[in-house]
């Protein structure tokens, strides 16, 4: 059987409930899984409203009471009134509502109800404003194990980064074997679990031209080509390091399955441009498995029945196919 996944509106204010509301009517997520939407009834009907659609669900409170060949199940929270809100702004109140999802979502998947969630997308200020910090609430509610961090998806392309949120400046002193080594691992397995048996891994460079032989930098040859090495000896079909600027050349070409770049603008950048509005963000290394749509919540245009719904209906599909892997181990 298909994977139970919760399905989290996201932001009230942005165009999370117009996007899930758009996939329920034309039945793209009944493709992937059996789904439980998450959040409150009123905001799931408003994003109904922008998106021009009506589709029936039904409301509640225990698994037992789901017909999964009747409507759409909705577990309501009952938490936020969208009566007042201005679309397209930072709320504290709908980012208090959007920890609540997230917070219920933990507790399904730790009682075993769901086997993982998709989330529309949060906004960071707003949640903070709400009294919630999420990556604290996910390290309190589940166990990680090394490496984990985050992936980005676009097509069949995968993406690992060793480095993330920091400044330009300080990258190169956090690249290590060790750390390198992790992001290639991390991309590794999450592939697998995503049904690559044997993934084809390219590493970025750091410098330009890969170092030119020492010229521009020795990242390359101190601490890339070893994390590659050690690799391979794990029996990971990892290769490079590549200069950055022709590797995604052939990425796009189908020549990998995925690339592990040193730094967060490196593969994002490559990443985006190919193709922005699919991207998708993958929490990896967490035993739940938990994917987003990379756009944010598109402030600029919510409320206005334009969101493109492509990236949110790509994510379910990621986080559908690694429940099943983990439920079929």
């Amino acid at each position: 059987m298909k994977p139970i996944l919760g399905i989290l509106l996201g932001e009230a204010t942005g165009i999370g409930p117009e996007i899930i509301a758009k996939l329920c009517a034309e039945g793209k997520i009944t493709a992937w899984c059996r789904p439980i939407l998450l959040g409150d009834a009123r905001v799931l009907k408003l994003g109904m409203k922008f998106a021009k659609v009506q589709f029936p669900f039904s409301i509640i409170e225990d698994i037992s009471q789901i017909d999964w060949n009747g409507p759409i199940p909705l577990w309501d929270l009952k938490n936020f009134d969208p009566g007042n809100i201005i679309m397209g702004q930072i709320s504290a109140d709908s980012g208090k509502a959007t920890g609540q999802q997230f917070e219920y979502a933990l507790q399904l998947y730790n009682k075993g109800i769901i086997e993982g969630f998709s989330f529309a997308p949060y906004n960071k200020a707003a949640l903070d404003q709400g009294g919630y910090d999420i990556f604290k609430l996910f390290l309190r509610n589940l166990k990680f194990s090394w490496p984990f961090g985050e992936l980005n998806v676009v097509n069949n392309l995968w993406v690992s980064r060793v480095t993330s949120h920091v400044p330009l400046k300080k990258v190169s002193s956090l690249l290590t074997v060790k750390s390198i080594l992790g992001a290639i691992k991390l991309l590794n397995e999450t592939l697998i679990l995503a049904g690559n048996d044997y993934p084809r891994i390219a590493v970025a460079a750091l410098n330009p031209h890969a170092g030119d032989e020492g010229l521009f930098g020795k990242e390359e040859s101190e601490v890339i080509a070893p994390a590659i090495a050690l690799a391979n000896k794990e029996g990971i079909n990892a290769m490079g390091p590549f200069p950055a600027d022709t590797l995604f050349v052939n990425a796009f070409k189908g020549l990998y399955d995925g690339v592990t770049s040193m730094y967060h603008d490196q593969g994002q950048i490559a990443l985006k441009l190919m193709n922005f509005e699919s991207a998708v963000t993958i929490l990896a290394g967490s035993p739940c498995p938990m994917t987003t749509p990379a756009h944010g919540t598109a402030y600029d245009i919510a409320g206005k029945g334009i969101a493109n719904a492509n990236g949110m209906n790509r994510a379910i599909e990621i986080a559908a196919a690694i429940a099943q892997t983990k439920k079929d181990d």
